[in-house]
């Protein structure tokens, strides 16, 4: 496609004689922008996107949001598949996978089992969760190299094998890599990282999955969302002074709670947009993942030319102008929901402790802290993460620490800073950010997640220790950072972050308050002012990138049977035909579960690759409604209590079935497929819950397992830790149908309840082949 003013220089030119070009070569040269410079000859395809989107609106009849532009722009089967919100699945074709190094063992270990020789789209690894935070960058990189060299080695020799760019420790987090580098206006990209959604901030669909997933995709395959609802939030005002785009996130947390997004697009549209850079709409779309949504996004604008610009990128900007119309909602497009947030009112905010949704204004929290009996004292402030770790992220905060310097002040808390990416890191270490955040008391950490998913060897506390902690992180759930119940985890901005550290406590407003310096006079910080982007170029540091070779068919991947770190994987049992009956129940679990209950990343993290032993953490977290503990169970068969893992394993052993009865919003956080691996692999077969986040109860279905809920949430109080489970219906299993439960009570009496699922036909298929991957394998044979 070329711009209107080139087409009729060339229609001028034929008419007149001049010569006879010939304009398609030209047309179609235009058109092949790369969708990143790794991967020159794999092209944008925006003319189909446009193709698609005007089947679809034809059909439906309507304008469309962007959201839908863009995910009903990447169907299958645009003339036909059924669109409704909220109800109908879709089979999409994503452009690309990403997978970060903790679940890319499972989903390439996944990829191998599946017998396929290459993948069918462009896909990444990113080496960032390995790396414990201990004693500063260089360190706890080369320490990382040294323990994990055995899975460095599985996953660079699998991608090299398969096709897959391998990006090595030290490279940075996942999601800056991505929008440094592949996320673009109108892309569908999906990731084995619930913050996949970071890259939203560009304008694209990007979707956190399970390694399953990816597989679909990797393979070539239909991938299958349900069709989300679209979440509208207009921005009007514009960001000022200590307000930041994490303020905006912050905000709508507390407003939409932690799964007030599940089922749901979170679409930023309005004049307030403007007023946020490329990376601060990254950090909004990054957080969306604590509400549940399935992804957020906004519209393309100048800041993202911008940014796309200054990675290099101005080629897609470029061609991304040219389609704009369907990079932007719609007019008189309409969402199911609508929020309202003037920028301008908005007031910094400070969320937490123990969940990300609990909102508060930084001018408020010193006063409820007192209040909740919350430590108001900050042991540490960590700045940093997939969310804030940009280069305006530092230079915000560098710009807090240059003011408390010139007063002769550092930091009262120990301070943290974790640079994004490689490029991040080099960039700032020039431009002197670094340096003055390290005199103001920081250290530096390599460029990986560290402390923001429990990477991390704290020393200052002991575990059990009551303390509070800040960051700019996204998740602050129990024990998540440091392991320790007791640590109290507030979430803000960065620039709050570095005030509240050089202040040390909770009871500090930078906005009103006075900070003493040295000699001894009273002075306000002012508010932070820096520049979104360098004025120079980005200094991209140390090459830490590894192209696959044109043919890996030759390249041996090693994975040793007595290996302790990795575990090819067996096929999980097929369905008998037979309905679930008197099923024991391994946990009936009390409030919040996560997938860190399910299953604890932290020192955890080095069995990510060995199904086996990884399943020793099996929901060591819940806390089981029997006795209020975490990590002990009644064993049904003995009658005597012990950790949850080994009560599964004996249930196993003894080949009975068993079930786990959940809460609320059961499974919400990380995309981790291990919290759905495991319970398969140790025996069980069901899980019924109130309601599910939507990640896991995908990862439950593409592993075989059947995720139920009540039909009536209060049945969730007629099942006791005692009972015995049947599922009834199972040889009559339709989509839409509820299933049959009775319950047996001890004393010999039984009643009946319904549970309602969201299986679709292709995912009944799953559950009958024994998991997605065995099905998968069933239509190659056939």
């Amino acid at each position: 496609r070329v711009p209107v003013l080139i087409l009729s220089l060339f229609q001028h030119a034929l008419n007149s004689g001049v010569r006879r070009y010939h304009v398609a070569p030209i047309l179609c040269q235009r058109a092949k922008v790369a969708m990143s410079h790794f991967e020159p000859n794999e092209y944008i395809n925006y003319e189909k996107l446009e193709k698609n989107i005007n089947i679809v609106r034809k059909r439906l009849d309507r304008p469309l949001t962007l959201s839908e532009k863009i995910v009903y722009g990447h169907l299958d089967d645009p003339a036909k598949q059924e669109i409704e919100r909220g109800k109908t699945y879709l089979r999409l074709r994503p452009d690309r996978v990403a997978m970060q190094d903790a679940t890319a063992q499972m989903a390439m270990l996944q990829f191998i089992s599946s017998g396929l020789p290459k993948v069918a789209v462009p896909s990444t690894i990113h080496c960032d969760h390995l790396i414990e935070a201990q004693s500063g960058g260089e360190k706890d990189l080369q320490r990382a190299k040294d323990i994990n060299q055995e899975v460095y080695n599985f996953l660079s020799t699998a991608g090299a094998k398969y096709g897959v760019g391998f990006w090595k420790p030290g490279s940075g987090i996942i999601h800056q890599i991505i929008l440094e580098n592949y996320s673009y206006p109108g892309v569908m990209l999906i990731g084995t990282d619930s913050h996949t959604p970071n890259g939203g901030g560009l304008g694209g669909v990007c979707i956190g999955v399970g390694g399953a997933d990816a597989v679909d995709v990797m393979a070539g395959i239909p991938w299958e969302l349900k069709c989300p609802k679209v979440i509208g939030v207009k921005l009007t005002g514009k960001l000022s002074g200590w307000t930041s785009p994490k303020d905006v996130i912050l905000k709508v947390a507390g407003i939409l709670t932690v799964k007030g997004g599940t089922g749901a697009i979170i679409e930023y549209h309005g004049p307030g947009v403007d007023s946020i850079s490329c990376t601060g709409m990254a950090t909004i779309c990054n957080m969306g993942a604590e509400i549940g949504a399935t992804t957020s996004i906004f519209p393309y604008n100048e800041r993202m030319k911008k940014y796309l610009g200054k990675t290099g990128r101005a080629d897609i900007a470029a061609l991304a102008d040219e389609f704009k119309q369907h990079l932007v909602p719609d007019s008189g497009c309409q969402y199911d929901q609508v929020i309202e947030i003037n920028l301008s009112e908005l007031k910094p905010h400070i969320n937490g402790p123990f969940t990300p949704d609990l909102a508060h204004p930084v001018s408020d929290i010193g006063a409820v802290a007192e209040k909740e009996g919350w430590p108001v004292d900050i042991r540490v402030g960590l700045i940093g993460s997939c969310t804030n770790s940009s280069y305006e992220d530092m230079g915000r905060s560098a710009a807090v620490a240059k003011q408390a310097l010139a007063h002769g002040l550092k930091c009262k808390s120990k301070f943290t800073i974790t640079p994004g990416s490689e490029q991040i890191r080099a960039t700032i270490e020039r431009d002197g950010y670094a340096k003055i955040l390290r005199e103001v008391g920081g250290l530096v950490l390599a460029n990986a997640c560290g402390p923001c998913i429990g990477q991390w060897d704290r020393k200052d506390i002991k575990k059990g220790e009551k303390n509070t902690i800040v960051t700019s992180y996204n998740r602050n759930f129990t024990g998540r950072n440091d392991a320790n119940p007791e640590t109290h985890a507030f979430v803000t901005s960065p620039e709050i972050v570095t005030a509240l550290s050089i202040a040390g406590t909770l009871k500090f407003n930078p906005e009103t308050d006075y900070l003493t310096g040295a000699d001894g006079k009273k002075f306000k910080l002012e508010a932070p002012d820096a520049d979104e982007l360098p004025k120079l170029e980005f200094d991209p540091g140390q090459d830490t990138y590894q192209y696959p070779p044109k043919d890996g068919s030759g390249q041996h991947v090693d994975v040793s049977p007595t290996s302790q770190r990795l575990q090819l994987l067996e096929p999980f049992d097929k369905w008998d035909g037979k309905d679930l009956e008197d099923m024991l129940i391994l946990i009936k679990v009390k409030g919040k579960c996560t997938t860190d209950h399910i299953s604890a990343a932290g020192p955890w993290l080095k069995f990510r690759g060995h199904l086996d032993n990884i399943s020793n953490n099996l929901l060591i977290g819940a806390i089981n409604i029997e006795n209020g503990k975490a990590n002990s169970v009644r064993n049904a068969l003995t009658q005597e209590f012990g950790p949850v893992p080994d009560t599964a394993r004996y249930y196993k052993k003894m080949g009975v079935k068993w079930a786990v009865i959940g809460d609320e919003n059961y499974g919400e956080g990380s995309s981790r497929e291990h919290a759905a691996l495991e319970p398969r692999h140790l025996g069980g077969r069901v899980i019924i819950t109130k309601s599910f986040a939507r990640i896991h109860e995908t990862n439950l279905k593409k592993q075989g397992l059947l995720p139920l809920t009540f039909a009536d949430p209060a049945d969730y109080n007629k099942i006791h830790p005692v009972d015995k489970l049947s599922i009834v219906g199972l040889k009559d299993f339709t989509p839409g149908k509820p299933l049959k439960c009775i319950i047996k009570h001890p004393n010999g009496s039984q009643e009946t309840i319904m549970l309602n699922h969201t299986f679709n036909e292709s995912q009944i298929e799953w559950f009958q082949a024994g998991s997605a991957l065995n099905r998968m394998k069933e239509l190659q044979q056939k």
